[in-house]
């Protein structure tokens, strides 16, 4: 049987972001939470692979006790236990401090249970950091496969991975030992609607709380604003620029077009005083 285990986050919906003008920082009032995009698929995924091999899956996260609801989305999609790692000593955390209070938690499910794949979701959308997800991987000591798009084999008996990456040039398929760790692309599983058994479950499902004590203590030199070496200096919202000016080749030919830009870009000159310089 197979153990996958997911690490989600909550965050503002940066449809809706503000910044504070006076204090640089988000303005999380009257903004609604969500699952982050990235991990709300990589459950997704998790979950199909949960089927297909009669496994089970776990998924956590490190947040507000509000986070709660996102845990219970999990569960909406087929997740079997929530674990929520919550306590204001976490405040602050940056995503060294937060990788290791993740690892940490998966280090002590292992030793319940073995787990044999994580997922991560390829970042989150409000720091776009895509650091916490490999930062676990290496403090786990584990393979790591980023911007994962698709896992075409599971082989339980061989222990190995097979994953296809995206990269800048196009993809490739990775092959790696389990356990493992990916980080997931949208694109590596679709959100499916919940079965009727998961969504009652996930109205009566009550996360696990783990704080930074309990069930096992974490070095507090390493987590919230203490094992922070990295902090938000200032935040703000770009000044708005004036809209460029459009220049239509149907109204001046492509003659005139083409000499209105270049006298834009050599500050107004001659077009026959720019050809004289090309030369």
């Amino acid at each position: 049987m197979i153990h996958l285990l997911v690490s989600v986050k909550q965050v503002p919906d940066t449809t809706n972001i503000r910044i504070d003008p006076e204090t640089g920082s988000l303005i999380r009032k009257g903004v609604p939470a969500i699952l982050n995009p990235y991990d709300a698929h990589a459950v997704a995924a998790a979950a199909e692979w949960k089927k297909k091999l009669n496994g089970k899956l776990t998924v956590i996260t490190m947040g507000p006790p509000a986070a709660e609801e996102s845990l219970k989305e999990c569960v909406e999609m087929g997740a079997d236990r929530a674990i929520l790692i919550s306590d204001r000593k976490f405040a602050g955390s940056d995503t060294l401090a937060t990788s290791y209070v993740l690892a940490e938690a998966i280090k002590a499910i292992d030793k319940e249970d073995p787990v044999d794949l994580i997922f991560f979701g390829k970042q989150a959308i409000d720091g776009d950091t895509a650091q916490v997800g490999p930062g676990a991987a290496i403090r786990l000591g584990i393979p790591l496969i980023t911007y994962a798009v698709e896992i075409k084999e599971i082989n339980l008996e061989e222990r190995y991975v097979l994953v296809i990456r995206k990269t800048e040039r196009g993809h490739e398929v990775i092959k790696a030992t389990l356990p493992a760790l990916l980080t997931a692309e949208k694109s590596i599983a679709e959100i499916p609607y919940a079965s009727l058994p998961d969504l009652i479950n996930s109205l009566r499902y009550q996360p696990e709380n783990w704080t930074a004590e309990e069930p096992f203590p974490y070095d507090p030199s390493q987590i919230g604003l203490k094992g922070s070496p990295t902090w938000v200096a200032q935040t703000g919202t770009p000044e708005a620029h004036e809209p460029a000016e459009t220049i239509s080749v149907g109204e001046k030919g492509l003659t005139g077009t083409v000499e209105e830009v270049l006298k834009d870009m050599f500050a107004n000159k001659s077009v026959a005083s720019i050809w004289e310089a090309i030369k």
